[in-house]
């Protein structure tokens, strides 16, 4: 009876009444008709805008990409034919060097047509430019393939500008051959006038050899003056087609800029050697005069030193202000005793390579040497070193707690040298990078008894 009785009084709402269960009810249907409209007018995943058509899995199976508005769409679909076009573009160009080296450079030289030294005249360093090619595109390709097979098809992650920085090393390549190629064509068009077998074997390839195309070599030998120049073109197309948030935007910029000043610099080099061709002209700001400027200093910083280019870094480089001391006293007397003089200072590391097959290293080797090259401001159009470049592993660089907007160099045996830069914080900032890679070099041991200890152990020097 009691069960009964039990039974008859459980509710059928498990504890919650008509009153309530209607406003849960309607409450939960305000709460679906909210989260509809706001899946009506989501704000677009790439810009945030709130104009999305309204569209279900069954209109668009791709949901990342129902989640765009129409003007996003159709930048991504952009942007996806630009690094593409980009880097199709850089595989025919690898096809014609291919070209110029099987089909011309290797059988002139079996037949013996001309000479070695003729033929490094005409084909320049274009087995440079083949390797660089060749690294540059299966780096290329790797991102292109590793976005498909995550599943992004408009190749979002793929940064070009990242990568393109990574290889900047291969636009002293293109200056060099650029800077040749005036000579290469004058010196092709004498030997084909004087070698008929020469002529008779451009001819014939021409007309018979269907690699070719039936275009000649000279137009072949035009290719990487027009894949240098096509650079920043490409570079634009993309970085117009990529927002602003995306991670690679700031890369393609600084990418775009660098080939450009190399560009001008190129133009500029050719006016020096009397020629009367330059490559595309581009509109010139301040920060790309300021890059011209660099590029110059760092060629004539490498020819100071004779470094391979692929095995030096260029760590730091800009102006400094610098002061001989007549003696060891001026930190007492104050740095404003000293007369100091504006100078371009470029910090250089020699580096080993890691790898042979790779460009640039992702671990870098050890270092085998640095130096700091002083060089005088522009005279008559070129650059002037100061001396000889300081090399850190003969050098003991400190700094003093009373002067801290200075630090010095000691050449062991020699000279001393007091720097700073206008702002204090980038004084700073040099001192620590001179003084880690002369602590990597040369034997401290050496160095210590080569000074009188009194300035080694002095409390005021920090070590």
């Amino acid at each position: 009876a009691t069960r009964t009785k039990s039974a008859d009084v459980e509710r059928a709402d498990s504890g919650i009444g008509q009153m309530p269960a209607r406003k849960w009810r309607s409450r939960a249907s305000e709460t679906l008709s909210s989260l509809q409209a706001w899946e009506a007018h989501r704000p677009c995943t790439d810009c945030g805008e709130r104009d999305l058509p309204v569209e279900t899995d069954v209109q668009n199976c791709n949901q990342r990409r129902a989640d765009l508005c129409e003007k996003c769409r159709k930048r991504r679909t952009e942007r996806k034919e630009s690094v593409l076009e980009f880097v199709n573009t850089e595989a025919s160009y690898g096809e014609d060097l291919r070209i110029i080296k099987e089909e011309f450079y290797l059988p002139m030289q079996a037949a013996g047509l001309l000479s070695q030294e003729q033929l490094q005249g005409i084909f320049s360093n274009i087995q440079e430019l083949i390797d660089l090619n060749e690294n540059f595109l299966e780096i290329l390709q790797e991102e292109i393939d590793q976005a498909f097979d995550q599943g992004d098809d408009d190749l979002m992650t793929v940064c070009i500008g990242e990568i393109f920085l990574e290889f900047v090393n291969m636009l002293p390549a293109f200056q060099t051959y650029c800077l040749q190629q005036s000579s290469s064509v004058n010196m092709l068009n004498a030997l084909e006038k004087e070698k008929e077998l020469l002529r008779i074997f451009l001819n014939v390839s021409q007309n018979d050899n269907t690699a070719l195309r039936r275009m000649n070599l000279r137009s072949f030998l035009m290719a990487p003056l027009q894949r240098v120049t096509k650079y920043p073109l490409l570079l634009s197309r993309i970085i117009k087609a990529t927002t602003e948030y995306h991670p690679d935007h700031g890369s393609l910029r600084e990418a775009k800029s660098r080939i450009e000043s190399h560009l001008e610099h190129i133009n500029m080099k050719t006016k020096q050697e009397g020629n009367t061709w330059t490559l595309r002209s581009f509109r010139q700001d301040s920060k790309k005069k300021r890059e011209v400027i660099n590029i110059e200093m760092r060629e004539t910083a490498l020819k100071t030193v004779g470094w391979l280019r692929e095995e030096t870094r260029f760590v730091m480089e800009g102006s400094l202000q610098l002061a001989q001391p007549p003696d060891g006293q001026w930190v007492k007397k104050g740095s404003k005793t000293l007369k100091f003089q504006n100078m371009q200072v470029l910090l250089l590391v020699n580096m080993k390579r890691v790898s042979e097959s790779s460009l640039e290293s992702a671990e870098p080797g050890p270092v085998k040497d640095a130096v700091l090259v002083l060089i005088r401001d522009k005279n008559n159009g070129k650059f002037h070193l100061l001396r000889e470049p300081l090399r850190l592993s003969n050098c003991i660089v400190s700094t003093d707690p009373d002067c801290d907007d200075t630090f010095e160099l000691i050449e062991i045996r020699r000279e001393a040298f007091v720097f700073r830069d206008s702002d204090r914080a980038r004084t700073h900032h040099w001192f620590r990078q001179i003084r880690r890679y002369s602590r990597e070099l040369g034997s401290w041991k050496k160095r210590r008894n080569a000074l009188p200890n009194i300035m080694i152990s002095t409390p005021h020097t920090r070590p």
